[in-house]
């Protein structure tokens, strides 16, 4: 049943901060979106011909002629799995194969620019779109969480499959041992960027340093550490799917590759479990998109997807103050999307407060409610890779082990609270392997723990900037991970897929009001968990938008202020204008790259999302 709440017409005022960038590039940012929206007459994601909208100015570019000598990453989706024959008439077009990707009907290519027209010409090709770069989403968990419970009634993850698509996995680690100390849990490894996975000092497989960190996270036992890091699930068998280099960038074709063979690998090693701590803007409706298609087809697999929220929730543009920022592919409803809490310093989860740069909802184009779910990603010690970038850019953040060598390494992120929910998946599928994708997301999400404040201020001295974030539905989803209720509940959500599908939200600016809204174009109205039923009551899940709560004694408020983001969020009446889609992604882009001087980096690796306080 939608829910419907009176927004109130205040502001909490602009944020001012030379960390932010330059107005002068802002103006610059909104005279370039505002180009690009009267160039292709619409903002509201949908495709042009064949073509994604973001390839719109190079389609023009070729019809002009000017793209002499220029390539583009794209990536050819077919109306059916295209064969030798389709792969050499693209060739013939002057194309290079870089993927094959069956798990969406499709083929990533490098292209000439002037032979975009001939290519959306086949008649056999659905839809063409950018093969977008990817990067890694960097920024006293298991105590937070009350994972010891699991671990005290016997689950360790043992059996469970899990596969880390991420800059690869550094398997000397003792950490990612068996217990006896005799082999590795990582059981495969394959490279999906085409790049080195040896570096000159010897390092192996995980040249970032960024998989190695995630996958101790999941499944580190402790064993250099004498305990005191170990990661979630420490006999869960790991799954090594490289598609992020050694500096942690990846695209689209080699992320969906990965998840392809994800699935072609799911029945060998047993995997029901896909981790990804990455992710970029979103470019077009997750409906069009060729990544969310891919997630989509490893969560119908029956395969948990389990997705970083992004990190960009410092961003403010026109006083969006960070909405509208998940990145892709957590915007697909389908999925468990995670954003980042602080402990504080604490283990206790009345500690847990809200990180300033986890991304919040409504997702742009769909408007999907996101995060799902919240997990501890600020500071967090798991296992280092030698040799590794990160490890060499940041040697002050490397912390010993029990032999006195730097065998660990400290980062933050939605990239580390992913990991921390993976390996909660994979706990929960231990104690009972026969739930579904979406009964696994149903029961973490019902479980939650929601005593939350209305607000806190964090004063990040880095930025000389203090945040004010409010913990309402965009904000922290249903709240934090809580293991041990998560185990003792045995109610169950429908097996169907799409049970749990995450809801989006409507906004009525003649009644000024939000409603949730179940369903959409792609997946039926069936998600049961945000409707009407009485066991699976939208209530359940979140705390109604009156104050009511049907689990929780404390009241998950919804953030009256909202109402300031609308107007970049939603953008016009009708959601689909220029401000609704790529403003606050371009935004992002622009600062990103005027970063160099001083400015936040807002990619999340080391020190650059480290929320204070908290050690």
């Amino acid at each position: 049943m939608p829910q419907a709440m009176k927004t109130k017409n205040r502001s909490r005022g602009e944020r001012h901060s030379a960390a932010w960038g330059k107005r002068l590039s802002l103006m610059l940012l909104l005279l370039v979106v505002g180009a690009a929206f009267a160039q292709d007459g619409r903002g509201d994601g949908r495709a042009i011909g064949k073509f994604a909208p973001d390839l719109a100015p190079a389609v023009a570019r070729a019809h002009q002629g000017v793209a002499a000598d220029e390539t583009m990453k794209v990536i050819v989706q077919y109306r059916q799995v295209p064969q030798a024959e389709q792969e050499g008439k693209a060739q013939r077009l002057g194309a290079r194969l870089n993927h094959r990707l069956g798990v969406v009907k499709g083929i990533a290519l490098t292209v000439p620019v002037n032979a975009l027209p001939a290519l959306e010409a086949d008649s056999e090709v659905v839809s063409i779109s950018l093969d977008h770069p990817m990067r890694a989403l960097d920024e006293t968990t298991d105590a937070a969480t009350n994972v010891p419970a699991a671990w005290n009634a016997g689950y360790n993850g043992a059996g469970i499959g899990v596969a880390v698509i991420d800059s690869g996995i550094n398997d000397s680690h003792p950490d990612l041992w068996n217990s006896g100390e005799t082999h590795s849990r990582v059981v495969y490894h394959q490279d999906f960027t085409g790049t080195p996975t040896t570096n000159s000092s010897g390092a192996q497989y995980d040249l970032y340093g960024h998989g190695t960190h995630v996958a101790g996270i999941i499944g580190g036992n402790g064993y250099l550490s004498s305990g005191s890091y170990i990661g979630v699930a420490p006999a869960v068998t790991l799954v090594d799917l490289r598609a992020l280099d050694e500096n942690g960038n990846g695209t689209d074709s080699s992320v969906i590759a990965a998840i392809q063979q994800a699935i072609a690998l799911q029945n060998k090693y047993n995997i029901q479990v896909i981790n990804l701590s990455l992710g970029r803007g979103i470019a077009v409706s997750y409906t069009q998109d060729p990544l969310c298609q891919a997630v989509e087809s490893a969560w119908e697999a029956g395969i948990v997807v389990v997705v970083a929220a992004g990190n960009y929730g410092r961003v403010s543009v026109d006083g969006s103050d960070g909405y509208g920022t998940i990145t892709a592919p957590g915007n697909d409803p389908l999925v468990l999307t995670v954003g980042a809490m602080n402990s504080t310093g604490s283990s206790s989860q009345s500690a847990e407060i809200m990180t300033t740069y986890t991304s919040k909802g409504p997702t742009t184009y769909d408007h999907v409610v996101k995060p799902d779910i919240m997990a501890p990603g600020n500071s967090i010690v798991s296992l280092a890779a030698p040799g590794a970038t990160l490890e060499a850019e940041y040697p002050s953040l490397l912390v010993n082990g029990n032999n006195g060598q730097p065998d660990y390494f400290t980062l933050s992120g939605t990239s580390m609270a992913t990991p921390v929910i993976s390996g909660a998946v994979a706990l929960l599928l231990q104690q009972n392997s026969n739930l579904t994708p979406d009964q696994v997301k149903a029961r973490l999400m019902q479980t939650t723990y929601q005593a939350f404040p209305t607000s806190t201020s964090i004063t990040v001295p880095a930025l000389d900037e203090t945040f004010t974030e409010y913990y309402d539905l965009f904000s922290v989803g249903s709240g934090l991970l809580n293991m041990q209720p998560a185990l003792s509940d045995k109610s169950l959500a429908p097996a169907t897929v799409g049970a749990a599908l995450s809801p989006s939200v409507v906004y009525n600016p003649t009644t000024d009001t939000v409603s949730l809204v179940n369903g959409n174009s792609s997946i039926p109205a069936r998600s049961v968990i945000w409707g009407s039923s009485k066991a699976w009551a939208f209530s359940a899940i979140w705390s109604d938008i009156d104050g009511n709560s049907a689990v929780s004694s404390t009241p998950l408020p919804w953030n009256d202020d909202l109402l300031t983001a609308f107007s970049v969020v939603w953008g016009s009446s009708t959601g689909t204008g220029p401000q609704a889609t790529s403003l606050v992604w371009g935004a992002l882009e622009l600062i990103i790259d005027s970063a160099q001087d001083g400015g936040p980096i807002l990619t999340c690796s080391p020190q650059k999302c480290k929320d204070e306080p908290g050690k």
